[in-house]
């Protein structure tokens, strides 16, 4: 099942190299919190908080790929674009692969950013942080991490840890580094920092057509974390460091954060 729904006027194709589109996939089955796209914050439902700030990031078109039409009706209402994806797909990134098709058959969006459609207090600079790393010589993919200061988190197998080797940063300069590896286990040893890794990425269209295709990996499957897949089979994934972690809104206890965050600002 697919099908486009549109507003005009909110693109800004060709402002930035690669002409980026940004797409947020969305779907209302959630083990924690069902219908949790829908769910209101400050006045407007999650997936249309999350569109917003996608939208503050101005690096270009943003799209919902909503797994079912209520999603999509909540956008189109807000003035936003949404697409029509395949409910049964397995993950977030089949639905933003099957996005991208519907939508750009001719190919004009060369780079793909992945908002996951849970983040509505998301600070959209990094949005633009995720960009600036995919576009440096080589990187396939990009995403982002910031250093852990909860020392719980270090043992938290619910906090995944980005394995990259960062470079002292220059006053003001963002650092970034190639990823490694990705775990759910406290590494690397020794003295130093650990870093948190955030899920959002960015894509080379050439890269993403080339992940979904590819069968899950034996360390991903063993991880949990699909991002190995594209280690396992030699990609490159450039990880920019930054100074904050999105909250996620996961529960009903996220969900309340998000609301007190939203109604304050």
């Amino acid at each position: 099942m697919t099908g486009a729904q549109s507003a005009a006027g909110k693109s800004t194709a060709g402002a930035h190299a690669g002409n980026p589109l940004i797409v947020i996939p969305a779907r209302m089955a959630s083990s924690r919190l069902p219908g949790k796209p829908l769910a209101d914050i400050a006045g407007a439902p999650m997936i249309v908080q999350v569109m917003r700030r996608a939208e503050e990031a101005d690096l270009g078109r943003v799209v919902v790929a909503a797994a079912e039409r209520e999603i999509a009706d909540a956008v189109t209402a807000a003035g936003g674009e949404a697409v029509l994806t395949d409910p049964d797909l397995p993950s977030g990134s089949d639905r933003i692969w099957q996005a991208v098709n519907e939508l750009d058959p001719q190919g004009r969006h060369s780079i793909i950013i992945n908002v996951q459609g849970d983040l509505p207090t998301l600070d959209p600079a990094l949005i633009r942080v995720a960009y600036e790393a995919l576009i440096r010589p080589g990187a396939d993919i990009s995403t982002l991490a910031a250093v852990i200061t909860d020392p719980h988190e270090r043992e938290n197998p619910n906090v995944v840890k980005a394995v990259a080797a960062f470079p002292d940063a220059a006053k003001g300069e963002t650092p970034f580094a190639r990823a490694l590896y990705f775990t759910r286990a406290t590494a690397p040893w020794g003295e130093g920092p650990l870093y948190h890794h955030i899920g959002l990425y960015g894509y080379r269209r050439e890269a993403l057509s080339r992940f979904v295709g590819m069968p899950p990996s034996q360390l991903e499957q063993r991880e949990k974390l699909e991002q190995l897949r594209a280690l396992e089979a030699g990609m490159s994934i450039e990880v920019a460091l930054v100074d904050t972690v999105p909250l996620g809104v996961d529960t009903p206890a996220d969900l309340e954060k998000a609301r007190i965050a939203l109604a304050s600002s």
